[in-house]
């Protein structure tokens, strides 16, 4: 991320060992030496095949650990959200997706800051992935961590269904990821939502916004110690709350739930209740890796020079 000049330290509150390479959020140590000082170099720990891969932390119980709270923050997360997505709905408020949105970013603020201290607060594939291609996790955490995403996902998803009536259930589909829904008219069911194409773009552009305006805070050693924890973690819940309004504004389109910002949530409420949530499901996938990718092109392209000048 700062080319051959960054030093990845072990995350000392979160107890992390193994490859060195650290959670989301976690400060790594940027040394920068100017042309003068090119005899006085620290030696430099470069990053291999072997980091990278990290196959070490299979057998950590620190990382197995840590995906407990990565699976129970993203089951909390999909019942949350789910039960927002209901509630805003069933209402009949006259702008529902302001009040969804604003309870969104409470929501995943509050739940950013539980799992931070343990997990790093990824609770969410596009964090994980994107973390990956920047280098802050080693490839083997990013597989366990989304892993016990989706697991979360699935969980949270048997726990709304628990608590809901079938009726609710079926009318909103467990407040799970849409493109379209079959309603009926004049002459029979009609399918009304957002096209495959519409909406594979606004999971892209939406998913690379979140990255860019909010996560890369966290990413970013000098803005996460600049501004706190919790600074951070408020941005995050903002700047999501603000694109659930803006997906769900835009199209206005009923049938259309808005972008999913995270594979876990939408996967649970698609395995539980099936049906018409499968239908174009690879967007929520496709888009944010998508958009991941071209984050990761980003912060490499940048001159190293220009995260750190002060």
């Amino acid at each position: 991320m700062a080319g051959n000049n960054v030093e990845f330290s072990g995350d000392v509150e979160n107890g992390y060992g193994g490859n060195r390479i650290q959670p989301f959020a976690s400060t790594p140590k940027v040394r920068f030496c100017r042309p003068e000082e090119g005899d006085q170099k620290k030696q430099q720990h470069p990053i291999t095949l072997k980091t990278i891969l990290g196959f070490e932390e299979i057998c950590s119980v620190d990382v197995w650990r840590a995906s407990v709270a990565e699976l129970l923050g993203t089951a909390a997360l999909v019942f949350a959200l789910d039960t927002i997505v209901i509630s805003s709905i069933q209402t009949e408020t006259k702008t529902p997706n302001l009040v969804m949105s604003t309870l969104v970013a409470i929501i995943i603020t509050i739940l950013l800051l539980a799992t931070f201290p343990i997990s790093g607060g990824h609770i969410n594939p596009i964090v994980s992935f994107s973390a990956v291609l920047t280098g802050l996790i080693s490839i083997t955490r990013a597989v366990i961590y989304i892993l016990a995403q989706c697991v979360g996902g699935i969980v949270g998803a048997l726990a709304l269904k628990a608590v809901v009536s079938s009726r609710i259930e079926q009318t909103f589909s467990l407040g799970g990821c849409t493109l379209n829904v079959v309603a009926p008219g004049p002459d029979g069911p009609v399918v009304i939502g957002l096209e495959t194409g519409q909406a594979l773009w606004l999971e892209i552009i939406c998913s690379f916004i979140f990255l860019f305006a909010s996560v890369w805070m966290a990413f970013d050693g000098r803005q996460a110690k600049a501004l706190g924890r919790v600074t951070i973690c408020i941005i995050i819940g903002i700047v999501l709350g603000l694109l659930v309004f803006v997906s769900t504004t835009v199209t206005a389109q009923k049938g259309y739930a808005g972008a999913g910002l995270n594979p876990a949530r939408c996967l649970g409420p698609a395995l539980i209740r099936g049906g018409h949530l499968w239908d174009g499901h690879w967007v929520f996938w496709v888009g944010p890796a998508i958009a991941c990718v071209a984050f990761g092109l980003y912060t490499k392209v940048i001159p190293s020079q220009h995260f750190h000048s002060y």
